[in-house]
């Protein structure tokens, strides 16, 4: 059996190597290594597949969401209300920009963000909800965008782990609110080999300023309209996502069936919780992420599953409110009782296109061996 790895980018590059490296020859024989043609070819086919009316491309993911930001014109100090069982990127941006960021629990059943808790730390200085599809499924986005309709609030989605994850059969993630923002990094399910990320919207006036925001400022070379930044996905990346693009649904497909097998080799086992697939979202499985039972030693787990060459990750191991980088904001232990749960609980197993039926059963049943 081949080894297990969290994600196995080798064996998914394996099968598109011929057409990448075609692309990559064609940029070489044009050199327009920046801004080439392939950007904006990529641009048209992800608004396409997303069936969103503009994609602005850019350096990063956390540099979309910065620039969503950015382009709202918020004042300092405006409060935006952001999941605390999350990455770091969405409450680094709101903070960078001199904005607060205002934590909101997380429903424990999908792991998303919990607008009933959202409702009791509404203010007449919040402006903006960040709503972060986590581990692969829509937040629910119908209430998102109910409570944001009532409070008068913006809406930036963060869908960086749920690209393609389908809402209701209303539309995709991100592409609900304002702005949507997604990233390429290399272990993402649309991943590039380098860094990248975009922004999606609907609305003109703010592609516009999307646009302008990320090439300086700019929408006419050197005239600088409003202060900017330098943002741009190259064209090797882009190349290599054009080349990944037809083939998201297939890795989105293949995910969802690693994971069903996974639940239903678990599914009798009641030391831990496997992961649900909300009724209301499609499910794309960045992540496959079950939950400990409680009083289970999770490092202890971890350490038996890497000794039998079982590899797993722990997203995230500290919520946001208790980061020492936030320790300004006044949050304590206690604050948010079910991120902090969850933090404690949760276990990610391999998930990705290429792992096989053998390798989930040797990790389904070394797993059962270590938890007893």
């Amino acid at each position: 059996m081949k080894k297990i790895q969290m994600v196995d980018l080798t064996t998914q590059h394996s099968h598109i190597k011929e057409k990448v490296l075609k692309g990559i020859e064609e940029l070489i024989d044009s050199s327009a290594f920046i801004k080439g043609k392939a950007v904006q070819e990529f641009e048209k086919e992800l608004a396409e597949f997303l069936g969103v009316k503009h994609v602005i491309s850019c350096g990063n993911g956390t540099d979309a969401l910065q620039i969503a930001l950015m382009a709202l014109n918020l004042p300092e100090n405006t409060e935006v209300l952001v999941p605390s069982f999350n990455y770091v990127a969405t409450a680094e941006v709101i903070a960078l920009l001199g904005l607060k960021p205002v934590f909101v629990e997380a429903k424990e059943d999908i792991f998303n963000i919990d607008i009933e808790d959202a409702k009791t730390k509404i203010t007449a200085n919040t402006k903006v909800i960040m709503p972060v599809h986590l581990f692969g499924q829509c937040a629910d986005i119908d209430s998102v965008l109910d409570f944001a309709k009532e409070n008068d609030l913006y809406v930036i989605e963060d869908t960086a782990q749920a690209i393609g994850s389908v809402y209701r059969k209303k539309g995709t993630a991100g592409t609900f609110g304002d702005i949507g923002t997604t990233s390429f990094f290399p272990s993402k399910n649309l991943g590039c080999m380098g860094d990248g990320g975009a922004m999606f919207t609907n609305n003109d006036e703010l592609a516009s300023k999307l646009r302008m925001i990320a090439n300086h400022g700019q929408k006419q070379k050197y005239h600088f309209d409003c202060v900017g930044v330098n943002s741009r996905l190259d064209t090797l990346q882009a190349t290599i996502l054009r080349a990944k693009l037809p083939l998201l649904k297939e890795y989105s497909q293949k995910r969802l069936e690693g994971a069903l097998y996974y639940n239903e080799l678990l599914k009798n086992n009641d030391k831990l919780t496997t992961p649900l697939i909300s009724e209301n979202s499609t499910h794309v499985f960045h992540q496959y992420t079950l939950k400990l039972a409680e009083g289970i030693n999770r490092d202890e787990i971890q350490a038996k599953l890497r000794e039998r060459e079982v590899p797993s990750m722990v997203y995230y191991p500290i919520p946001l409110h208790l980061q020492r980088a936030y320790e300004y904001l006044g949050y304590k232990e206690g604050d948010l009782p079910t991120s902090e749960k969850l933090a404690k609980q949760v276990l990610s197993l391999p998930i990705h296109p290429e792992i096989t039926k053998e390798q989930i059963e040797f990790i389904v049943k070394n797993l059962e061996e270590v938890l007893g």
